[in-house]
């Protein structure tokens, strides 16, 4: 658990969070694109999606209130790769560099961990988005094969150097 801004709280994952994973990135997504089945799949189970299979959740707390979420998912074993993914940041709470510390936050559980990689997808229309990842040190790599429809977009970052 760590401070930041003395105002901005970062809290591992806890099934009282559950609802709140998922009504982050609901909103999210469907501000921009649909929710897809395979998004529906990952939000109501997170812990058998995610958490159980080796991923994290981190959750941004801003006065005790939930405004952030993102999520570090397990890819491959070994070499150990993560997706981070399910990045959600309230509206209200946006400007307040949420998204950078959450990232940074998994970013540097991944390096705890010895993880080779961690890649994200995501939509070449999420401009701030992709200048947050850019800042986080993912490099542009081609897509292939996501299961995402709306996932134009892939980046990587190389733990291993």
């Amino acid at each position: 658990m760590s401070d930041n801004n003395n105002e901005v709280k970062i809290v591992d994952y806890e099934s009282q969070f559950q609802q709140n994973f998922r009504d982050l990135n609901e909103e999210w997504i469907s501000k921009f694109f649909k929710m897809e089945a395979s998004d529906y799949k990952m939000l109501d189970n997170p812990e058998d999606y995610i958490i159980n299979k080796g991923g994290h959740i981190v959750f941004a707390l801003l006065n005790n209130e939930v405004v952030g979420t993102c999520a570090l998912i397990k890819t491959s074993e070994d070499p150990l790769v993560f997706e981070l993914a399910k990045m959600a940041v309230s509206p209200k709470a946006q400007g307040k560099k949420i998204g950078y510390l959450i990232g940074q936050e998994l970013i540097n559980k991944a390096k705890e961990l010895k993880a080779k990689e961690v890649f994200l997808e995501t939509n070449s229309v999420l401009i701030p988005a992709i200048k947050l990842y850019e800042k986080l040190g993912f490099q542009h790599i081609p897509v292939m094969d996501s299961p995402y429809e709306r996932a134009d977009t892939k980046m990587i970052l190389d733990l291993s150097i």
